[in-house]
């Protein structure tokens, strides 16, 4: 049985090939108060649209407007009524973000004269901009690949140094190009089986097996190292889930006010006053944690407090590292001690810190060797003070160890920081594994042809190479207007 030939969808174009879709526009910088704003207007007409309300140099002519130069002149309505005065930077064809002609247009940053700038563009037959379009347009002409394009959003969101840093790794390409380099290798091999197949009457072996296997052993392998990245790369993304958790009163507010440097946590000596989770970002040497304080956990007939405490299980239940308080100014309980080594067992593999607080009040409140640090009836990993600030610096340390503990954070190493191209990286490894599986057992070529293009088909996927229009809505969604 002889398959058609090896052929790939793929909506992305070469930088050469440009779309000539008509002028989209938004304003591309946040909206308020500022010295400028910009407004971006993209498309094969962009340069007329914007000439017909602009007072200075001809913007449609490139010999008196080259690509990227900038134009002083003044905005005007339909009607010649003044708007603005503007800069215009021209950006021709294919030398562009977009790949289209583009026009920047920087104003005053009021937000009256900002909005005012842009429907006066609008009214001039231009078309508002959807959320991503700029994006997906410089996705579509070639400009970027879909990784590039997910890191650009990516980039704007994020909120720590470290994530900054994966983000522009995937900016610059690096995974794309991962992923192209042994997707090639794959499609190498696919043409070899599916050729021998069109010779299967003449007995004609095109493939070695034995170099096959070893290709696609090379491939699971590669693969293997970019999935081995994806814990590490998801808490760079989407922060470590940290969880304050402890019995009431246990300090679990001061200490999420002390790390983070504002009273963002009431803080009474009343137990039971958290009802509520409290979620705050917190960002310590380039790595963002998510804080959570919980309330209490104790049994309650109050309903408001008891639903506190089933949100601080759930919480706990989702945590990437957990932190329990355990107040040293009161006698450690048969009880607690039990809850303890539940909530550790429970834990499993999640990273759990016990340290013990209140170690100002410890001290003064205790005489002679009955204070409760000395009981040895527990094991501390660290024993603090957030209100004297004992200890505070060497716990943030620890926090960052033991929430990155086995996992590669080298600044320089690339790391798959998407859930959906996680799965789809899965996805070909398993494909893969299925090919070899079949090469190993001696199945005929038009069945390994089978798993080997699923996997092509799988990576095709991550980099743009095989996508489709639900595909594309989905991740441009959720990018900002203007991007």
């Amino acid at each position: 049985m002889s398959m058609a030939p090896l052929s790939m969808t793929a909506l992305t174009k070469s930088q050469d090939s440009v779309d000539q879709k008509p002028a989209i526009a938004a304003i591309a910088t946040p909206v308020g108060e500022g010295g400028i704003a910009v407004i971006r207007v993209s498309g094969s007409d962009a340069f007329e649209k914007v000439a017909s309300c602009f007072r200075g140099a001809d913007l449609s002519d490139p010999n008196a407007a080259p690509s990227h130069t900038v134009h002083y002149g003044t905005l005007v309505t339909p009607a010649g009524e003044l708007v603005d005065e503007v800069l215009v930077t021209l950006f021709r064809s294919p030398r562009s973000y977009t790949g289209e002609n583009t026009a920047e247009i920087s104003c005053h940053g009021g937000v009256l004269v900002t909005q005012k700038v842009l429907e006066t563009i609008l009214s001039a037959g231009v078309r508002a901009a959807e959320p991503g379009e700029f994006t997906q347009r410089a996705f579509l002409n070639g400009k970027l690949d879909l990784t590039q394009a997910e890191a650009v959003a990516d980039l704007i969101h994020a909120k720590s140094l470290r994530a900054v840093n994966a983000a522009g790794q995937q900016l610059e390409g690096r995974l794309g190009e991962h992923i192209r380099r042994f997707r090639q290798q794959i499609i190498d091999a696919t043409a070899m089986v599916e050729l021998e197949l069109d010779f299967i009457e003449e007995d004609v072996e095109f493939a070695n097996k034995e170099q096959l296997r070893s290709l696609l052993v090379g491939v699971m392998g590669e693969l293997d190292v970019l999935l081995d990245t994806y814990e590490a790369g998801r808490l760079v993304k989407d922060g470590v889930r940290t969880v304050i958790m402890g019995r009431p009163n246990a300090g679990k507010s001061t200490l999420l006010n002390t790390l983070t440097g504002s009273d963002r946590a009431i803080v009474t000596e009343i137990a039971g006053t958290t009802r509520d989770t409290i979620d705050v970002d917190w960002s310590y040497e380039g790595l963002l944690f998510r804080l959570i304080d919980t309330a209490g956990i104790r049994e309650t007939d109050d309903r408001v407090e008891a639903e506190g405490v089933r949100r601080s299980k759930k919480a706990f239940e989702q945590a990437d590292l957990v932190v329990y308080l355990k107040d040293l100014s009161q006698p450690t309980t048969a009880d607690e001690l039990q809850e303890l080594a539940r909530w550790r067992m429970d834990a499993k593999d999640t990273p759990f810190l016990l340290v013990g607080t209140k170690a100002d009040l410890d001290m003064a409140i205790v005489s002679g060797s009955s204070s409760p640090r000395q009981e040895q009836r527990l094991h501390y990993d660290l024993i603090i003070s957030a209100v004297s600030g004992e200890n505070i610096n060497p716990l943030k340390k620890l926090m960052k160890e033991r929430a990155l503990e086995h996992r590669d954070l080298d600044g320089g190493s690339l790391l798959v920081t998407s859930t959906r191209h996680r799965d789809a990286l899965q996805k070909a490894r398993e494909h893969v594994k299925q090919a070899l599986e079949a090469l190993d057992m001696g199945l005929t070529g038009d069945l390994l042809a089978i798993d080997l293009r699923a996997a092509l088909h799988d990576l095709g996927t991550v980099t743009g190479e095989i996508t489709n229009e639900d595909l594309l809505d989905s991740i441009f969604s959720r990018f900002c207007i203007g991007k």
